[in-house]
């Protein structure tokens, strides 16, 4: 089975899923987000599938950086343009095995996409 975490290189979480589906046969392969940032397609429908208020991470250093006006995503087009323009403020990792997502990293989830 194959999955593409979307995430960070650096992030705990990422690599801990990562090393997880690895661990349990997966061809995981993580992508970062930051060089190779998700298209805007990919964005929209993570927004439709999860929320945006799931998918854009509030408790971020990046967040926390962001002016107030930055800050008022009042729609899912604001979320992806404030996505791409700021990749690491995305909650991670975004894991895809192709017919399946799952948001964030729990065992019993990643369990589900190796089904």
């Amino acid at each position: 089975m194959s999955i593409t975490l979307y995430g960070l290189k650096n992030c705990d979480t990422c690599r801990k899923a990562l090393k997880y589906l690895q661990a349990k046969g997966a061809d995981a392969e993580l992508l970062d987000v930051r060089e190779t940032p998700p298209t805007r397609q990919q964005l929209k429908d993570w927004c439709q599938k999860f929320g945006r208020d799931a998918l854009v991470n509030k408790r971020s250093t990046t967040w926390r950086g962001l002016s107030d006006a930055q800050k008022e995503i009042t729609s899912d087009a604001q979320a992806v343009a404030l996505l791409r323009e700021f990749p690491a403020l995305m909650k991670r990792p975004v894991m895809d095995n192709g017919s399946a997502l799952q948001l964030g990293f729990k065992p019993a989830d990643a369990d589900m996409l190796l089904q």
